[in-house]
């Protein structure tokens, strides 16, 4: 009698650290970008990312474009342009040009355009969900052709395109890593469909605040298994990302998570829906919340890999000093 042997397990990847920056006041504004994004290159930082809201921040691209010159190893993203203010035709130029620009250090990343306040601003129609994401599936299909050299002949909802060819030529091929981020069912299932890298973000309610219940581990589980039935068999070739949205360094874990959990009970932060009662080890596995000394917050980020296979770590611009000792813990695993 024989037996079928279990599927191997895959191989974990490397870990990659992402710090990020808006060009805000708070962050001393455009002047002191360029320095900011120099700090994360000297702390190890694999990338530099920058959002793309019309509010109070540099231009993505061309802050992108700047820092191609003023730094030289670390890879520079966006996370994420929102598809509905940007055109993919002219969107695959500037990326390609930045790309070359940098020696091929850019990773792209695209979503669906969640803030309807810049559309109503700027007076373009934001779209129901479901138009966003077809406007979104059909950007990154002239995107993937375009950032690849190819002529591109579309026509479809929201763009006709006759006989683009792209240009530059990128400097990575065969072109440079797509990067969407997704927490809603039909957007993890879109990005499993064409992106290299994922972000696994929490989902939103419909006023736009995060849910406190998809910060656990378990929510996070199922929202990568979404992926990798939706990928099937390039699910393998997908790099999975999160955003660390809060960094405690603490000698006393379960008093910091019980502080947190009352932080939550007084409604702050403002931007979270609190749709469900976490527990203080809900907190202290939890993704997004990390709280510890930098050993303990090195080993929940180690937990969150094995549970996830999430690997790909990203901090916000006011975490990035926190953040910065555990780098060389983990750096190598």
């Amino acid at each position: 009698m024989t037996t079928d042997a279990a599927a191997p397990t895959p191989a974990l990847r490397p870990f990659r650290f992402a710090a990020g920056g808006e060009g805000n006041r708070d962050e001393g504004g455009a002047r002191k970008f360029v320095a900011l994004a120099q700090k994360a290159e000297e702390y190890g930082f694999d990338t530099f990312a920058i959002p793309d809201h019309l509010e109070n921040q540099v231009g993505p691209l061309a802050a992108l474009g700047a820092l191609s010159q003023a730094t030289s190893t670390i890879r520079l993203a966006t996370t994420t342009l929102a598809a509905g203010l940007r055109h993919p035709v002219v969107l695959a130029k500037e990326a390609t040009t930045i790309d070359v620009l940098s020696k091929g250090r850019l990773e792209l990343g695209i979503g669906a355009s969640w803030l309807r306040e810049d559309f109503e601003a700027a007076g373009i129609p934001f779209g129901t969900p479901g138009e966003r994401l077809r406007q979104l599936d059909e950007a990154l299909t002239i995107l993937d052709g375009l950032m690849r050299g190819q002529e591109v002949t579309f026509s479809g909802e929201f763009y006709d395109v006759k006989g683009v060819v792209g240009t530059p030529r990128p400097r990575q091929g065969p072109r440079p890593p797509i990067l969407v981020g997704a927490g809603g069912p039909r957007m993890l299932e879109l990005a499993a469909r064409h992106a290299d890298i994922i972000s696994i973000a929490t989902g939103s309610t419909p006023d736009g605040k995060l849910k406190l219940s998809d910060m656990t581990i378990e929510k996070t589980v199922d929202r990568v298994d979404r992926v990798r039935r939706a990928a099937g068999d390039r699910f393998d070739q997908i790099e999975l990302n999160w955003t660390i949205a809060t960094i405690l360094v603490t000698d006393d874990r379960v008093s910091t998570a019980e502080m947190v959990l009352g932080a939550i009970d007084s409604g702050f932060p403002p931007n979270m829906a609190k749709d469900a009662d976490l527990t203080v080890e809900d907190i202290l596995a939890s993704p997004y919340i990390m709280c510890g000394t930098f050993e303990e917050i090195a080993e929940q980020v180690r937990s969150v890999r094995e549970r996830t296979g999430m690997s790909y770590v990203g901090v916000f611009p006011t975490q990035m000093d926190a953040f910065a000792p555990i780098i060389p813990i983990l750096r190598g695993e």
